[in-house]
């Protein structure tokens, strides 16, 4: 792509705006434009926040104007919370006061299925093109940037990090970014675009494989209206950046949700896929393979090897692990010599019963220490990659359970600190009810889970997991160590 200095001035003025207008602003807490004030009145926007209605003289102790041309300050974005069939007319506005951008919270639009609305929406659409104003949506939430205390939600983290988020749906871009801030992903940006009438999920690539802040980029995607331009950008964006794309519309029934919901069309699948594989993007299949993916490209570093040394987890633990690991695509392979030497001086005649998984039930009734164990198999060159298994269920009792496992905890730490080796830890977080999180087993694995993340430690609730997105990223990466070798 040609990076021209309007586009990226008028891309920057989107996600970095430096005054912001709430046309259609009500003191009504049930309101959509009460909710916009809030959201960003909390998240701390500090630059001029201007609610436009022309019934109220304040909310929440902002000056409110009748009109967008009545604001006295120069407006770099709009967010519209008015109903669709003044849009046309705000726009005119727009144009008057010299706004350049506007998000359309505005929906019933396309998405309805109804004919007047398709045409509505196309109307605004010629409209904003033959005013010079870029419109992101109708139907979405819209701009969440961190850094710049711009949201479209409450208690979103505030904390910026480098993944930024196309999300077409409005919902799940808020939960995309609550879920994966509980596992320690911070995000640059993140754009909910909804009906896509014109800035579409090629604007938004290009711009973040621009943006400097952004390394990793995750997107949800319905439909397209540009399948070829598209793919251009994402060919572009996957040399530079990883990229996870999850396909919302798989199924029939999927297909018939997504008209209704973005009105957008779904395409067959098996394209999609044949598409996003030759673009060299990063497929999802769910949403929690999209937050594990997330998490693996967030804290690991550009891994190309596949051998694994796991700790952790009793007999029968290792057994499902060994098999869900060796199916995604990963190498468990035999200790090596250093580490079954260190072993042997330790526990004489024990190498012919630990194995990798090292079985932790049974280092509890040797000489070993997991963070012993942990560190010399660090040390080792056999291993790219460590894992550990850090929920075992055992006899012990609480205090005991919590130093066994915290053991293990504490050598992953050690380990990553010293940017020994890369580590992952796997720890069952299982389905709770309020009344179990009063449990000391829960609330040690919570804290314990708590400990890895704090220290960059990627965490996954279960090996397939895991390893699924672990071996997606070392194929990323080892595609891009053999495009870099090529002529």
């Amino acid at each position: 792509m040609t990076i021209t200095k309007d586009w990226a001035e008028t891309m920057e003025r989107i996600f970095c705006p430096r005054s912001i207008a709430v046309v259609g602003a009500s003191a009504d807490k049930k309101a959509n434009g009460y909710q916009y004030l809030r959201f960003l009145k909390d998240a701390g926007y500090s630059g001029p926040l201007y609610p436009v209605n022309p019934q109220r003289k304040q909310i929440l102790g902002l000056p409110v104007y009748p009109s967008l041309t009545r604001v006295p300050g120069k407006v770099d974005y709009v967010i519209s919370c008015i109903n669709a069939g003044q849009v046309k007319e705000l726009l005119e506005q727009c144009a008057e006061k010299g706004v350049r951008a506007v998000h359309l919270f505005t929906a019933k639009l396309s998405e309805t299925g109804d004919a007047n609305a398709r045409r509505l929406e196309e109307e605004i659409g010629q409209k904003a093109k033959k005013l010079g104003i870029r419109l992101i949506g109708p139907n979405c939430m819209g701009i969440y940037n961190p850094e710049h205390r711009l949201t479209f939600n409450h208690d979103l983290c505030m904390e910026p990090g480098p993944v930024g988020a196309i999300v077409q749906s409005g919902g799940l871009a808020g939960e995309i970014v609550r879920l994966a801030a509980l596992r320690g992903v911070r995000f640059s940006k993140v754009v909910s675009y909804g009906n896509a009438v014109d800035l579409n999920e090629r604007d938004f690539l290009e711009y973040l494989l621009w943006d400097k802040k952004t390394k990793i980029i995750l997107m949800y995607i319905e439909g397209t209206k540009d399948g070829r331009g598209l793919y251009q950008a994402l060919r572009e964006a996957t040399k530079i950046k990883p990229v996870v794309i999850l396909k919302g519309g798989r199924s029939k029934a999927g297909q018939k949700t997504v008209a209704s919901h973005t009105a957008s069309m779904a395409g067959s699948i098996d394209t999609w896929r044949v598409m996003l594989r030759q673009a060299r993007a990063i497929q999802a299949s769910n949403l929690n393979e999209l937050l594990d993916l997330a998490v693996a490209f967030y804290f690991l570093p550009p891994l190309t090897g596949k051998r694994v040394g796991m700790i952790g987890g009793g007999g029968g633990k290792s057994v499902l692990a060994s098999d869900e690991y060796e199916e995604a695509g990963l190498e468990l392979i035999a200790l090596p010599r250093e580490v079954l030497a260190f072993l042997e001086g330790r526990a004489p005649g024990i190498t012919g019963w630990l194995g990798n998984p090292v079985d932790a039930s049974i280092l509890a009734g040797i000489n070993v220490k997991a963070s012993e164990l942990l560190q010399c198999m660090a040390a080792s060159p056999a291993f790219d990659l460590l894992s550990i298994n850090a929920s075992e269920d055992s006899l012990f009792p609480g205090r005991m359970w919590t130093a066994f496992i915290r053991e293990e905890v504490r050598g992953g730490i050690a380990i990553r600190r010293k940017r020994l080796k890369p580590v992952v830890a796997v720890m069952n977080t299982p389905e709770l009810e309020a009344r179990h999180l009063e449990n000391w087993r829960w609330q040690s694995l919570f804290r314990l889970r708590q400990q890895l993340t704090t220290a960059g430690i990627p965490v996954f609730s279960s090996p397939g997991r895991a390893a699924t997105a672990i071996n997606k990223l070392i194929d990323y990466y080892r595609y891009q160590e053999r495009a870099r070798e090529l002529p």
